[in-house]
């Protein structure tokens, strides 16, 4: 039976620290690295379709989520975008 701090292997024993990852490193997902439907600068029109817990409005982009500072469910917006991230973008409303 292994003793805590040590992993099985086929060659027998080997000490692993703990938090420490394999050779492989981490996983990333392959959507990560697609090319994200909106970039800085763009304005978008949206319906915001939720609230966040922090108060920004939610809106997406070909499934793509804009998070929208001060605008409530229901709002019909154009959006400037501010910045983009891997997983979400986060625009303002843009200003006529």
């Amino acid at each position: 039976m292994a003793e805590e701090g040590m992993e099985e292997s086929s060659e027998g024993m080997e000490e692993k620290m703990p938090g420490e990852r394999g050779q492989r490193g981490i996983r990333i997902k392959p959507s990560y690295f697609l090319q994200k439907p909106v970039k800085v600068g763009d304005e978008v029109e949206v319906t915001i379709e939720a609230v966040a817990s922090k108060g920004d409005g939610i809106a997406k982009v070909n499934g793509f989520v804009i998070f929208v500072k001060g605008a409530k469910q229901g709002d019909k917006l154009k959006v400037r975008i501010t910045e983009v991230k891997a997983r979400f973008a986060i625009g303002e409303p843009a200003v006529a």
